[in-house]
């Protein structure tokens, strides 16, 4: 498991390919990989960029600066700040998604698989500081990401219940109740976060205390899982 976090990069934010110095054999980019390998430079400049100071103070300046990129160059590779924008939160969720379940397909059941997602997603927030900041500030400065995001999260978490309904492991609840307890579940990720990661530091790798994992688990097992 270290070596897939280390997969994830060192910095501040996971890129979808770890950072590494090119071999003497490579072979020399196409324009259209240079193309992409800007698009990329500026994508996540500005996810640190928001993550650090709020989509609001994240201009097109501070951006292409980020990416030490002429500020004219922006618009070859996006139509404004706000197509930027709405790109992060899916991206960064669609990243968080698959961090959370590449630790929780190790679990047995839905009491293991509950757990080691929880877990997975605070170490995902350790991973990436400013994500909670991106998604928090999604709803106002870019919610068609905000809405495509949490489209996104819920349905995968839904359908995680329906399975461990249909397996038996959780309380015979109706397709409506299942909904809104996804939700639930979803927004206290996000609050427990803020209150214990959410101000912390870059620099700061802190771990989620044990119990608020415990705390959370006994909710969980009280009010969903089988006796």
């Amino acid at each position: 498991m270290k070596e897939r976090q280390r997969a994830f990069g060192s910095s501040d934010f996971v890129r979808d390919r770890p950072s590494g110095t090119r071999s003497r054999t490579s072979r020399k980019k196409t324009r259209a990989e240079k193309t992409e390998a800007n698009r990329e430079a500026l994508f996540w400049a500005a996810a640190e960029i928001v993550g650090r100071h709020g989509y609001s103070a994240a201009s097109i300046a501070r951006i292409t600066a980020r990416a030490k990129m002429a500020q004219g160059t922006f618009y070859n590779y996006f139509e404004s700040r706000q197509a930027i924008f709405d790109q992060l939160l899916p991206r960064l969720g669609e990243q968080m998604l698959e961090h959370v379940r590449a630790m929780a397909r190790e679990g047995r059941d839905f009491r293991e698989k509950e757990e080691l997602s929880f877990r997975a997603f605070f170490d995902f927030l350790r991973i990436q500081p400013h994500f909670l900041r991106i998604l928090s500030e999604a709803e106002t400065h870019a919610p068609k990401a905000f809405k495509r995001h949490m489209s996104n999260v819920s349905r995968g978490y839904i359908a995680f219940l329906k399975r461990s309904r249909a397996r038996n492991e959780i309380k015979n609840l109706g397709d409506q109740e299942i909904e809104a307890i996804a939700y639930i579940l979803m927004a206290s990720r996000s609050y427990l976060g803020l209150r214990y990661l959410g101000n912390l530091p870059p620099s700061m790798k802190k771990k989620l205390p044990d119990h608020v994992v415990d705390a959370y688990m006994q909710l969980v097992a009280d009010g969903l899982a089988k006796q």
